[in-house]
């Protein structure tokens, strides 16, 4: 680490031109100076030595930052008559890159253009030259004054960072208050645990709980756009058919009105640059897909709507994967699959009502163009029943979705009657509810907020 005090000891290479190349001495203080060679300032660096005082480098401002790296000094000492932004930048970059004390003497006079100095990093400014005898005082002063600075912009730092933390905190226990209807002391304590568990400082955990919750709710209405693209187009289905046509009108009115919402809301809580891209890709073939939706359902127009909510189906499932994955949290992997669940028993509504063919018995497979659907959803619900993130409330909602499940299916094997498909509509809503109440319960289940 670095010295920065009085006095340093240095064993760096020097170099001048009356004695060339030699080891610097212990106890001296390294200084860079950024001066113009003789006879513009031809007594600056004498007058340093005179004080047995060490000038590792001698060199112009352009150089500063590139010759402080290099031989690492204690103080930079600055002539300048007439100090531009050159130098000023110079300093900055010196700031930001190894806080040095600097120490300026200059001609100028100008109020302004010390408070650019002072803002650009220096700690020292003498006006209208120097005499030899002020120098160790004056490069003591810088020295003290950078040491002070520093040790407040630490302080100031640390207050901030505390005065951050709070307020993650403070969301992080509101995340959990709501989610589990805890008391305030309850998810402090709860924060508190997790911290030396995990070995975190608060402010962290409360940070991943507030990430959670976000990417959490963020999966969910993504996978609901997934869940839609296929809903409206049994609702259509139901509607052209004329099963239930009021309401399923009113649910397909209501279908389009959540896909809006969900776009609108995931455009304004996500990240535009890197998620933008497949936000517009979705929004823009929801507009393809509502050009359809304009009229009364006709059987004539299905193929086309379906075709359409197939391409919304395809881009909203890799925006939900991208959200996933950014949320870093394996327990988000849940929402996912239990969203995607609502979609699959969407789905193998649709397909059913699409399907050209007459019932099917109960030991007969399903065919070609409904198995992998409803394969799919049996393997997601063995999933949802194996993990061990589970409280009774999910418990009970898994259970009760095994139930509608086997009613939804034998309304697809019941084929194309009126009363399949009254059945096929009532217990595929009915499985969009249960999932729908399980998503969130999993989207607020404590192991998942608390990682």
């Amino acid at each position: 680490m670095r010295h920065t005090g009085w006095p340093a000891v240095c064993f760096s290479w020097c170099n001048d031109k009356k004695h060339g190349p030699h080891l610097a001495r212990p106890d001296v203080i390294n200084i860079l100076a950024i001066a113009p060679a003789p006879p513009d300032a031809p007594t600056l660096v004498a007058d340093l030595e005179s004080n047995g005082l060490l000038v590792c480098c001698r060199t112009q401002c352009a150089n500063l930052v590139r010759e402080a790296v290099r031989h690492a000094p204690d103080l930079v000492i600055v002539w300048e008559p007439h100090p531009g932004e050159d130098l000023f930048e110079a300093v900055r970059l010196l700031e930001a890159s190894m806080p040095v004390p600097v120490l300026v003497f200059t001609s100028d006079v100008r109020a302004e253009t010390m408070e650019t100095g002072q803002a650009a990093g220096t700690d020292g400014w003498d006006v209208n030259g120097y005499a030899a005898g002020r120098l160790r005082p004056l490069i003591q002063f810088t020295v003290a004054r950078h040491r002070q600075m520093r040790q407040m912009r630490e302080e100031l730092g640390d207050l901030k960072r505390r005065f951050e933390e709070r307020k993650l905190v403070d969301r992080a226990k509101g995340i959990l208050m709501t989610a589990r209807q805890v008391s305030e002391d309850e998810a402090f304590r709860l924060l508190r645990s997790a911290s030396m568990h995990a070995k975190q400082r608060i402010g962290q955990v409360s940070q991943q709980v507030i990430d959670a919750a976000h990417y959490a709710d963020a999966i969910n209405r993504a996978g609901r756009l997934r869940m839609l693209s296929q809903r409206i187009v049994k609702l259509y289905a139901l509607a052209a058919m004329g099963v239930e046509t009021a309401g399923s009108r009113a649910l397909l009115a209501d279908s389009g009105a959540q896909i809006d919402q969900s776009l609108q809301l995931l455009d304004r809580t996500l990240s535009r640059p890197t998620f933008g891209d497949l936000i517009d890709a979705v929004q823009h073939t929801w507009t393809q897909v509502q050009a359809h939706l304009g009229s009364a359902p006709v059987a004539s127009r299905l193929a086309a709507v379906d075709q359409e909510a197939e391409h919304l189906l395809e881009l909203s499932d890799p925006l939900t994967q991208a959200l996933e994955n950014a949320g870093l949290a394996p327990t988000l992997h849940v929402i996912n699959v239990s969203g995607r669940q609502r979609m699959l028993a969407q789905r193998l509504a649709k397909l059913a009502l699409l399907r050209q063919g007459g019932a099917l018995s109960a030991t007969e497979p399903l065919p070609v163009e409904l198995a992998p659907t409803a394969e799919a959803f049996e393997r997601g619900l063995t999933y949802l029943k194996d993990i061990p993130l589970s409280t009774a409330a999910i418990r009970e909602a898994t259970a009760a979705a095994d139930l509608r499940w086997q009613d939804l299916l034998s309304a697809v094997r019941g084929g194309g009657t009126p009363a399949a498909r009254v059945t096929l509509a009532a217990a595929s809503e009915a499985l969009l509810e249960l999932f729908d109440r399980l998503t969130r319960e999993y989207e607020q289940s404590m192991q998942l907020l608390m990682g």
